[in-house]
């Protein structure tokens, strides 16, 4: 599987690695921090065995984007297991990932996960995962006590694979 991930500014980056660190700190649940998952917002999960080509149009994409802003505003959860701050779904959000998605249809041999197509996505970033019912409480409460909405900058889009996270590459957005 390889993902299409959308990372942040400096400050943006510190405050999400912060959070990510108390809630594995305070569960003793260290996934993220295990596997060295850095803070992001995924856009687009997909299979392919051309990843040259999604190199290719992923850096087409990035040329022809820009550096934009996030608010971040939301604490959330996708039952069972995971705990993940959420930005408000602007313009800026919702062009970035439809044209994602239009660089990457143009692949033949490509599927593209349900939950990152249009009108399917849901943009967050995971701050605590396979978390238990008393991990999962625990990981609220920290955020209950240290989440204030905030505004931040989306500054570069990656290209990875999972199980184990691994970056391909990276390409910074122009301001």
């Amino acid at each position: 599987m390889y993902l299409i991930s959308a990372y942040f500014d400096d400050n943006t980056n510190n405050r999400l690695t912060q959070y990510i660190n108390q809630l594995a700190a305070k569960t003793g649940n260290t996934y993220m921090t295990d596997n060295h998952v850095p803070p992001h917002i995924t856009l687009s999960a997909f299979e392919t065995n051309r990843e040259a080509e999604a190199v290719r149009l992923l850096e087409k994409a990035a040329e022809r984007l820009s550096v934009g802003t996030l608010q971040w505003v939301s604490v959330g959860t996708f039952f069972p297991s995971v705990i993940y701050l959420a930005p408000v779904l602007n313009v800026y959000l919702q062009s970035l990932s439809q044209q994602i998605y239009d660089s990457l249809i143009q692949i033949q041999d490509i599927t593209i996960s349900r939950y990152y197509q249009p009108f399917s996505w849901f943009p967050h970033a995971t701050m605590g995962k396979k978390l238990s019912k008393e991990e999962m409480k625990e990981a609220f409460s920290v955020l209950q006590h240290q989440f204030g909405a905030f505004s931040g900058q989306v500054t570069a889009l990656g290209l990875a694979k999972t199980n184990p996270y691994e970056d391909l590459t990276v390409f910074l957005l122009e301001k």
